[in-house]
């Protein structure tokens, strides 16, 4: 199916097209899994940076409900064990949590009952919320939207799981059948593409629905170059095998290198090699003869180990397209833009095979497969585009990526859909990833690139990095330095703490409690806070801007070394994690640490009722906040304080935490902590802080 319209006129009708979007992606996704023969392939890793399987089935319907939960359109949870366990870890982040220990995965009967209730409850909110259209950014619809795409996304990268497992885990099913045109390699050739002038970026009143980083302003003048007519086949790339392009080093750069030396590869992935050195060929769920006139799947590694190969040979400078010089030939390709394109002019969204296909199938102009049959490598690494926001539904689906090691892929493969098949769609992948993607060649025009950080175009994380890593202001110390300190004079036996600093952002005060403590877990809801800790603990420096006057910002930089921290660091570990329903494991503390937290919590609650299971006895916990309730964070019912209660009498938060903990705790003591950010140098925010100090008893 092809995505659903954000606009229309009739309410009833939207219903409906985004209920069938909504099961066919739901019916797709589960059809999947029945390639798999039995219960125990589950189980499987099919890629050692992966999960099991079962995390895969699982984690597209626990999205639905968190991010619901999230975006405050429900309250309830269907399983909060699932929705702990299948929340996170899928994209080899530092902060992905892959310890087996830490799992016990569920019978694959209980996890589909789970759907099913996901699926029902979904069904009903579709059916049954209020609907305004065009549907935006900050409607329920759009987070809706948003769990059907993010399911979408997971049909190909499953996939991709599914055709690493061992063949004999896979069994062939009626409706994934594969292309039958096999033939002898094409003969390729380059075709010159005029200069021309690409926007890259969509406007956010769009009538489709977007990925966070698809908005915002990118106009790029692109010089004349010239591309391959086809993608580059299995039978083109054999000539680099063949000429031991993957044993010569000089054709690999550092990270090819790394990437050899730590998998061996002689060969692309899905090559599979015979006794008698010929190759078969691995599709979803079969090993055919090699078909020469298909494209090769390798990763952005491989791609540029050929282009550097075939540059010795040829005496001519290749190297992979930039996401500008793909947008040109997709503009001159003939396509038409989202809503009148036709899936059936090229291999896409399962519209003809269960496989790639032959290269010179499917025409567009002077070029094939401008979009579709595999995804294409670019020289380009995701960044934002200017005026980039962060949705706040969903933080952490594009600032990881802008990390410098994420390349983008253009193009969509024979499995893409939804708005994967998009013209502005933004997917990246670290470049010793595999998925159904391959490349064709360009002699680069010098397509202008971003050199773009995200610390430098994020004004929220750049605050915090200013709040957290400089020194305070106006006599009010180091808010993250100061806590940490106060917090461990609690500590009856400083030789052997565990601590846990829940709501960490950007990590100084994970890195302060190392000064003291053994061991330290900074966990934080924000991806793109916890990569800021991770950057600083694994490079021992980070960047930002921060704002001066107007359109002046200036560059700032902090080091671990300055702030005396570099002998500590290695003592912490950052995770992503939701205070409010904490995977099980983390557990067995001495000191849990929590600043400013709980009054940005949606239901503080479900944080602190629980708390206490994961201190040892004795075990101090440790609250901060100014108590600053805000609906727009925490709906009023689940306040804990500042409102009046059914007899009038005022409810403050400490009362509130005293009737919600002392059945477990004694209170200790109390401290005002002052604290100052700064917002421009003649603007600053002073707030004070309430720290309160609770023994488990």
């Amino acid at each position: 199916m092809l995505p659903i319209t954000l606009d229309g006129d009739n309410v009833t009708t939207k219903r409906q097209e985004i209920r069938d979007y909504f099961h066919n992606t739901y019916a797709l996704f589960e059809l999947l899994f029945t390639m798999l023969k039995d219960d125990s392939v589950f189980y499987k890793q099919s890629e050692i940076t992966r999960h099991p399987m079962i995390f895969y089935y699982g984690h597209t319907a626990t999205f639905f409900i968190n991010k619901l939960i999230l975006g405050g359109v429900i309250t309830k949870r269907i399983n909060g064990d699932f929705e702990s366990m299948f929340a996170i870890g899928v994209d080899e982040m530092s902060w992905d949590d892959m310890d087996k220990t830490h799992y016990s995965w569920p019978k694959v009967r209980d996890v589909k009952v789970y759907r099913d209730a996901v699926k029902t409850a979904v069904d009903n909110l579709i059916m049954t919320l209020p609907m305004t259209l065009p549907i935006k950014q900050d409607d329920p619809f759009w987070i809706i939207l948003m769990g059907i795409e993010h399911e979408r996304i997971h049909i190909e990268t499953s996939s991709v799981l599914h055709r690493q497992l061992d063949i004999t885990d896979v069994q062939c099913i009626d409706a994934l059948k594969c292309s039958t045109n096999y033939g002898d390699a094409p003969s390729n050739k380059l075709i010159k593409v005029d200069a021309g002038s690409v926007n890259l970026a969509k406007e956010r009143s769009h009538n489709l629905y977007g990925w966070d980083n698809e908005y915002g302003q990118s106009n790029i003048h692109v010089n004349a170059f010239e591309a391959s007519k086809f993608l580059v086949s299995n039978g083109e790339y054999l000539d680099f095998v063949t000429d031991g392009g993957y044993a010569n080093s000089i054709y690999w750069d550092d990270e090819g290198k790394k990437f050899l030396d730590i998998t061996g590869a002689q060969h692309p992935p899905f090559w599979v090699k015979q006794d008698d050195g010929s190759f078969k060929y691995r599709t979803l769920s079969q090993e055919i003869s090699m078909p020469q006139n298909w494209p090769v799947d390798v990763n952005q590694l491989e791609a540029m180990a050929f282009c550097r190969w075939k540059s010795k040979r040829d005496d001519v400078t290749y190297t992979l397209p930039s996401e500008a010089e793909w947008f040109r030939l997709y503009e001159l390709s003939g396509l038409s833009d989202e809503n009148d394109f036709n899936i059936y002019r090229a291999n896409l969204n399962l519209a003809h095979y269960a496989s790639a296909t032959a290269v010179d199938e499917f025409g567009f102009g002077a070029f094939y497969d401008i979009v579709g049959n595999v995804w294409q490598w670019t020289s380009t690494p995701i960044d934002g585009f200017e005026g980039f926001k962060v949705h706040p539904i969903y933080d952490d689906f594009s600032t990881p990526t802008f990390d410098g090691k994420h390349n983008l892929i253009k193009g969509g493969s024979f499995i893409s859909s939804g708005n994967e098949i998009m013209k502005h769609s933004r997917y990246a992948f670290r470049r010793h990833f595999y998925q159904h993607a391959g490349f064709r060649y360009v002699v680069d025009g010098g397509a202008v690139k971003s050199e773009k950080n995200i610390y430098e175009t994020d004004s929220l994380v750049s605050q915090y990095c200013d709040f957290q890593y400089q020194e305070g202001y106006f006599e009010a110390a180091n808010f993250a330095k100061k806590c940490a300190e106060l917090s461990v004079e609690y500590v009856n036996d400083l030789q052997q703490v565990k601590a846990l600093d829940i709501g960490c952002a950007t990590g100084r005060s994970s890195f302060e409690l190392a000064r003291y403590c053994n061991e330290v877990a900074g966990i934080d809801f924000s991806a793109r806070f916890i990569q800021v800790g991770v950057t600083m603990k694994n490079s021992g420096v980070i960047h930002y801007e921060r704002q001066e006057e107007g359109d002046f910002k200036s560059k700032v930089s902090v080091t671990l070394e300055a702030l005396d921290l570099q002998e500590v660091a290695s003592s912490v570990n950052f995770f992503q994690g939701d205070a409010c329903n904490l995977k099980a494991h983390f557990s067995g503390y001495n000191l849990i640490m929590a600043n400013n937290l709980i009054d940005r919590l949606y239901e503080p609650k479900l944080f602190l009722q629980d708390i206490h299971k994961r201190l040892n006895d004795k075990g101090i916990l440790v609250l901060t906040s100014p108590y600053t309730w805000d609906e727009s964070y925490t709906k009023k019912e689940f306040w804990l304080g500042g409102y009046c209660d059914e007899t009038g009498e005022k409810v403050y938060t400490l009362d509130g935490l005293k009737s919600l903990l002392l059945k477990n705790f004694e209170l200790l003591n109390t401290h005002d902590v002052p604290f100052v950010i700064r917002e421009t140098p003649r603007k600053f925010q002073h707030t004070v802080s309430q720290m309160s100090v609770w023994r488990k008893r």
